[in-house]
């Protein structure tokens, strides 16, 4: 059961200075176009890098969604209507998908899933809440607590996970980390990283900033390997995550064995696309169960496979699921009007779904406990890493 994994981590943001109390209350006084009951279906926005050097992780975010709606609509629809996907491309880029989203929202959303990108949501998201939409997010910055409600991992609980992997499992005395300089996520989960690792004793040798879309790293992998640390820790995204792979060697990574590890934001099939597989494999991810890890997942995957002749994105199993939760709460409460829905899903224990059970913490609108794993690539796929999984107890 994924409920008991390693990475059930309680530590909720302090004052908060927007929660889910205040998500409710902004909601209650904005226009609310969830209300609105002049259109023949419910239009749920989907938001995702549907460009741009991440559009493989935002198309299998794009068709989680599709088939959670298409089954949804087979079965005779939601309260009297079908469910109409609307796009939303942010090309994980925030002014982007400010104009995306306030061109969405013109339409009239009654609910959005997404955006994936934190530095892209802590601009998108309150324009949905003062427009009355409850976003089912999958942002895992911190910042973004309480701006509506995730299943996904917060850096709160991915940090700890993989400081501990490179301490206790990887046994690094020493760690050089390279960042996303231009990303919330990635600036906030490197630093929260850095501090479990000094506070655990392991010596970090670098903190070195990268910008990304630059053409190569290797400088940098360099610069960082000449210290000689244990471990080389790369909070990027995986356009940027690959071309590390690519570049590291056994003399960038300080020994034959690559000791190399990349953060949770690297965590997608477009990866190992675009790392190639054997490169791909000189890293572990840091990440969640890939969609065919989930119990009971079968009949899904084989779903996904049918309706669209590939197999599931790596994020797929998560907007199947936030679609199915957000229908699934306005079942309940018996509309898509934002306080209600917001006041309900804040209340939400042991709900299932694809990626299993799901409670949500009230004040964060975060997921608890959430499921962080450490993978390894292998035969062109991401698999949990075994030898990480015995280490820790972890049932994979």
């Amino acid at each position: 059961e994924e409920a008991h994994i390693v990475a059930s981590f309680k530590q909720v943001v302090g004052a908060m200075s927007i929660g889910v109390v205040a998500l409710a209350a902004t909601a209650a006084c904005s226009s609310n176009s969830s209300s609105d009951t002049s259109s023949a279906t419910w239009k749920i926005g989907v938001e995702a890098p549907l460009t741009g050097d991440q559009s493989n992780l935002g198309l299998g975010m794009l068709q989680g969604a599709q088939l959670a709606a298409e089954q949804l609509n087979s079965a005779g629809g939601v309260l009297g209507r079908k469910i109409e996907i609307i796009q939303i491309d942010d090309a994980a880029n925030a002014t982007t998908g400010v104009a995306a989203a306030n061109s969405a929202i013109s339409q009239g959303l009654n609910g959005v899933v997404g955006p994936y990108n934190s530095s892209v949501g802590a601009q998108t998201l309150p324009l949905y809440l003062k427009a009355g939409v409850v976003p089912i997010r999958l942002t895992s910055d911190n910042s973004t607590d309480g701006m509506g409600f995730t299943l996904q991992p917060m850096t709160s609980q991915i940090a700890p996970v993989t400081a501990n992997a490179l301490s206790k499992f990887y046994k690094a005395k020493s760690v050089g980390i390279i960042y996303d300089s231009s990303q919330n996520y990635t600036k906030s989960t490197s630093a929260a990283v850095k501090a479990d690792l000094e506070k655990a004793g392991v010596k970090v040798t670098s903190y070195q900033a990268i910008t990304p879309g630059q053409g190569s790293y290797a400088d940098t992998l360099q610069q960082v390997s000449a210290k000689n640390p244990d471990m080389i820790y790369s909070a990027v995204y995986y356009p940027e995550g690959a071309k590390i792979a690519q570049e590291i060697t056994p003399k960038t990574a300080g020994n034959s064995n690559y000791r190399c590890l990349l953060d949770y934001a690297s965590y997608d099939s477009g990866y190992i696309t675009n790392a190639g597989q054997a490169a791909a494999q000189r890293c572990n991810v840091v990440g969640v169960p890939a969609p065919t890890d989930f119990s009971g997942s079968a009949d899904k995957v084989a779903a996904f496979q049918q309706q669209f002749k590939q197999p599931p994105g790596t994020w797929s199993p998560y907007t199947y699921d936030s679609l199915n939760f957000l229908i699934d709460g306005a079942k309940a409460v018996g509309s898509f009007n934002s306080a209600q829905l917001t006041s309900h899903l804040s209340t939400v224990k042991q709900w299932q779904g694809w990626t299993g059970t799901v409670s949500i913490e009230p004040r964060s609108g975060n997921r608890e406990p959430a499921t962080v794993v450490v993978t390894v690539v292998t035969d062109g796929e991401f698999h949990v890493n075994a030898a990480w999984a015995q280490a820790v107890g972890a049932p994979y």
